[in-house]
Order: structure tokens, then sequence, then C-alpha cells
């Protein structure tokens, strides 16, 4: 038995809840004998664990301990905030763990929603997730408007600007909607993926995760260089990759419960009123 071999039945256990939060494991030398491998196989074992955050502690001596609650990432007035490739993630990852996943999103490309997808992906491949029905909407602006950003500085570069813009939209919609039908044939999961255009620059970014949390940041204009077309252009834009996300969480007091609550009834009133039908095409 190879020491990958290993960390797969433990990390089931873990996820299992088997082997308990906070609760030690068994010694180095009682899982050497119950895996029938020797004690370095174990700590590798263990390591892994110990880098995919499931275990703390991990050494020669005393027995590792299970990580508090590793499915669930902290959210409340008491979390600070993170840059979106940090936080979106996990989260999105814990989200993947119910059985019907709801996503929301408005956003200016879903490239950090596309991006985040990864890891649910992997465990849904690797069995250790099985979600019966995955609902997706996202509210991207409109090739019909002029962006509010990114905005040339030059007015001359706009067309070629908005050009780059709408091709990237349309590419991460397509990766996104690709691999998340693809689990319809794959695993039989229900999924559905829809997309529907604003017409306006949405100033914030906001995600909804299965009606119980809502993980929001600023789109932060700073002055920055592109090359397009072989030529560097000067444009103010945001990295929303790198934007901090704050978290709200429905079971985290009043305020939190408000936020939630208050996210929902504007993502939907958008998506029922005054957004239209997007269809992912230069």
């Amino acid at each position: 038995m190879s020491h990958r071999e290993v960390a797969d039945e433990l990390r089931t256990r873990i996820r299992d809840r088997v082997l308990q939060p906070g609760q030690r494991m068994p010694t180095q030398a009682r899982l050497a004998e119950e895996f029938g491998v020797d004690r370095g196989t174990v700590r590798q074992a263990l390591r892994i664990l110990q880098e995919e955050r499931l275990l703390t502690n991990v050494s020669k001596g005393s027995p590792a301990t299970v990580a508090p609650d590793p499915d669930r990432v902290p959210a409340g007035p008491g979390v600070p905030p993170q840059p979106t490739t940090v936080a979106l993630a996990p989260r999105i990852a814990a989200a993947f763990a119910a059985p019907h996943v709801a996503i929301d999103a408005i956003c200016l490309t879903s490239i950090s929603l596309t991006l985040s997808m990864g890891e649910p992906l992997r465990r849904i491949h690797a069995g250790e997730l099985k979600p019966a029905k995955v609902d997706v909407r996202v509210l991207l602006p409109s090739r019909e408007i002029d962006l509010a950003f990114p905005a040339p500085v030059d007015p001359a570069d706009a067309d070629r600007l908005h050009e780059r813009w709408l091709a990237m939209r349309n590419a991460q919609g397509h990766v996104l909607q690709h691999n998340l039908l693809a689990l319809r044939s794959t695993h039989g999961i229900d999924v559905q993926v829809s997309f529907r255009a604003l017409p306006f620059t949405p100033p914030v970014k906001l995600y909804l995760l299965n009606g119980a949390e809502a993980l929001f940041a600023y789109y932060t204009l700073r002055r920055r260089e592109q090359e397009i077309d072989h030529e560097q252009l000067q444009l103010y834009d945001a990295e929303g990759t790198r934007s901090m996300l704050f978290a709200f969480e429905q079971g985290a007091g009043l305020r939190d419960a408000a936020f939630v609550e208050q996210s929902h009834l504007w993502f939907n009133a958008l998506w029922e009123t005054i957004s239209s039908e997007l269809v992912l095409t230069n």
C-alpha cells in the first residue's frame, strides 16, 4: 500500500467524521500495523493531510490531531477579508458538499469563479463529493454597454479594449459552463448554468453560496499598462482576483444574516427585472 493510498483512506475517515475535528489520531505505529506499511509511509501520508490542512501537529513524536472542522471555512464579523484568490476557492469547495449546490454571482468576467471551481471538480472526480444537483447563475455586463472599466486612458483605444474584455468574458463563461455541464455525463449530476446580461458595469463582485453565505468585494481601480495587439495600452482597470473578499454567513449573527438576505434580494431583483439574455459569442 502506498503513502497516497493511506492518505486517501484517512482523508475519507476525516471527511466522513469517523475521525472527529480535534480528535487525536492513532499513533503512527498503530496506523502502520493497520495498513501493513512501515512508519515512513505513514509519516508521508500524514504530511499530505497536514498540507491539505486536515491534520495539525504532525511529527515523529505525539500523534497528530484532526484539524478543527476542516470543511467549514470561518466567516462573520471577526474574520478579516482575504484576496479573492485565497478566500473564494475553499468556500466554493465547501459549498459543493451540499446535496443541492446553488451559486449566484455578479462579476465582470467570471474568471475568479471559474478558477475556484477547480478544487470541487477535482474532489467530485476523486469520488470525495457527490452533489445531486448544481445550479449556477451568473450576471455579467452586457456587450452592448460602454463599460465604466476597464477603460482606456486614450478614448481612441476604447474599441480594442472592449473587444479584449468581451473575448475574456466569453472565454471564461464557456470554460465555466463546459466544466460544470460535463458533470452530467461523467457523474450523472443535474447541472444548470445560466448567464444574464446587466445594463451596467458592476462596481462590486458578489458570490452567494447555498443561500447561506454572501462573499462581497469592491472592484478597486488603478492605472496600469496592458499589451493588446502587440501594443502597450494605458488603462484604468481593477484586478478582480486580488480584490479583498468579505465573508458573511447566515448563522453568524443578525448583521451577517441581514446582509445575506438583502444580497439575495438584490441579486434576484436584477436577475428578474433589468437583466437580459446573454449569449457567449463575440
